[in-house]
């Protein structure tokens, strides 16, 4: 039967009338009205997309946008002179309050030991008697390969990560890799000369997640990675991760392991010590940073928010 059959258009009603679960009454619209009571069960109308997503990072249709990479930060803009001081790659921002404090460092020729003073163009920098330079941050992304070193120089004259940044040597002079792989593991590394940003990537108390994946010539087993978790007793303190399983259910040989933690070959130390040779170490992501679209021995500079985000990390911002 037809909706509203057997009852009559003239009389009225004090009931209202049931409508279905889910369905809204009223007219249709195209555009939900701002003007509209909000919806208590549940139902959202369909938005077409929109021609310029809120994120920025794709088109309608789904298609990326190209990104810019991160400008390089303008040296001559007034900065903190503690700050000034940890762009220059002397120490840490807080090394420099020490600095300052100490009597250390002279501004336009003369001891400061003012906490907050700024630094504007034109001004000169000395720190121990040696003057400073300013200069542009600069942040890359390399995807390492093996047999390559993370150092910026090596007195054997092996190679080494610098060699792989096909960048000026004036721009090369001051970036160092945040952190060390050694000269068989493969991923993600990141160089710059952002001292301060630096610092504290590397600092533990900041805690930045490094996740790496691990093949082993023999099965790991279960137990075996509960050990991990609880600790594997090195020649410098027990070592321990935040998180080990395997890659995949049909393989013992692979497992994912996520630490915070910063010691010298530290997995393949604890992998040794329970008796497993590792074939393949690769770290896959690196305070959110992945190598997905670099290929091995490629680099590429960070994009804007991705320096945001690393700074927000270590609460630089």
């Amino acid at each position: 039967p037809r909706r509203g059959a057997g009852r009559s258009s003239g009389s009225s009603s004090s009931e209202t009338p049931r409508r279905a679960p889910g369905r809204a009454t009223g007219p249709k619209s195209d555009t939900p009205s701002s003007e509209s009571p909000r919806r208590t069960d549940g139902y959202r109308p369909k938005r077409k997309p929109s021609a310029t997503p809120s994120d920025g990072s794709r088109r309608a249709g789904g298609k990326p946008v190209p990104q810019k990479p991160a400008p390089p930060e303008n040296p001559l803009e007034p900065i903190r002179l503690n700050r000034y001081i940890a762009q220059a790659g002397i120490c840490s921002r807080r090394k420099a309050d020490e600095l300052i404090l100490e009597g250390r460092v002279l501004l336009n020729g003369v001891v400061t030991t003012e906490m907050g003073v700024r630094v504007n163009p034109g001004d000169t920098v000395e720190v121990n008697g040696m003057r400073l330079t300013p200069r542009a941050l600069d942040y890359f992304l390399l995807n390492k390969p093996g047999n390559v070193i993370t150092t910026n120089q090596d007195e054997k004259g092996r190679s080494s990560v610098m060699d792989l940044l096909d960048i000026p040597e004036k721009e090369a002079l001051h970036l160092y890799p945040v952190g060390r792989l050694d000269r068989h593991t493969l991923g993600v590394l990141l160089i710059t000369n952002d001292g301060e940003l630096a610092h504290r990537l590397m600092h533990p108390s900041y805690e930045i997640n490094k996740l790496y994946v691990v093949r082993t010539a023999e099965a790991i087993k279960p137990n075996q990675l509960e050990q991990l978790l609880t600790g594997v007793m090195l020649d410098d303190g027990l070592a321990r991760v935040d998180d080990a399983r395997y890659v995949s259910p049909d393989s013992k040989h692979e497992i994912g392991i996520r630490l915070h933690e910063g010691r010298n070959r530290q997995i393949r130390r604890m992998l040794e010590m329970m008796g497993h040779e590792v074939e393949h170490l690769e770290r896959v992501n690196y305070a959110g940073l992945t190598a997905e679209g670099v290929r091995r021995g490629k680099w590429r500079r960070l994009l804007p928010h991705e320096v945001k985000k690393l700074k927000r990390l270590v609460k630089l911002i």
